[in-house]
């Protein structure tokens, strides 16, 4: 058995694929989830000795536990196609894994987003956390079709370094991703039984979404930048609520 596998999902990725791989090279295996690509991504993946595997879903828990079976490793790490690990993270993943007396069955990664170009110009003030490494035996699995969350059996621990995340690259992918991900925010909003669409929901919803971004995550210290960002989150998200009502009113 290798020891890890790192699990890249992807599609239509062609300009990122390379050097998210590369930063991942250190992985015993890389897997590939595509999701249909039309343009070079598979076959520069597979040029990187990745393995390569079709799953077409708009669930990305499937697609991420599909992954996950397709995985050999004792550990398994996850990146995005727009994400690389840095080298400090890189070190911090080989010696966690390494560690026989590891007591953890998972960890926590930072990560740093830059919007709208890589420069430190472009990275955003505030800091994530997420969940990417685990023991492969201790991941039950991920849940949720959107914002996907990974269910553990064990306990977490935090790595040093970040994972850089280049996302919202320029403004039509951007509008792009918003058409796309809305549909399917509006339809969970839908089924779960949102409270009708009025129009004071509209501001109220937006408002709280800028001033999130804006103010609670700092986007105020990268200037035009940071408030090109907080508007379109706020813009999102309303495309997100246009399209429940305009769901709601179908249903009548």
């Amino acid at each position: 058995m290798t020891k890890i596998s790192g699990i890249v999902v992807v599609k239509n990725e062609e300009d990122m694929i390379a050097d998210c791989l590369d930063s991942i090279s250190f992985c015993d295996e890389m897997i590939v989830i595509d999701g249909g690509s039309e343009d070079r991504t598979v076959e520069i993946a597979k040029k990187m000795n990745a393995k390569v595997f079709k799953y077409i879903s708009s669930d990305f828990s499937k697609i991420r536990n599909f992954g996950l079976k397709k995985s050999t490793g004792e550990w398994v790490l996850y990146v995005d196609a727009d994400e690389r690990v840095s080298p400090l993270l890189n070190e911090e993943v080989v010696k966690s894994i390494g560690n026989l007396e590891n007591k953890y069955d998972g960890y926590f990664i930072k990560r740093k987003n830059f919007y709208l170009g890589t420069s430190d110009k472009n990275e955003w003030p505030y800091i994530e956390s997420l969940e990417r490494l685990f023991r492969k035996d201790k991941l039950e699995g991920w849940y949720g079709r959107l914002h996907e969350s990974p269910k553990i059996n064990g306990e977490l621990g935090h790595l040093d370094g970040y994972l850089l995340h280049y996302t919202h690259r320029d403004l039509s992918s951007m509008i792009e991703k918003t058409i796309e991900w809305s549909q399917i925010e509006a339809e969970l909003r839908l089924n779960s039984g949102h409270p009708k669409m009025t129009w004071w929901r509209f501001p109220r919803v937006m408002l709280i979404t800028f001033l999130d971004s804006y103010i609670r995550q700092k986007g105020w210290r990268i200037g035009t930048i940071g408030l090109i960002e907080s508007l379109y989150q706020s813009f999102s998200i309303f495309i997100t609520y246009a399209r429940l009502w305009e769901m709601q009113q179908g249903k009548k």
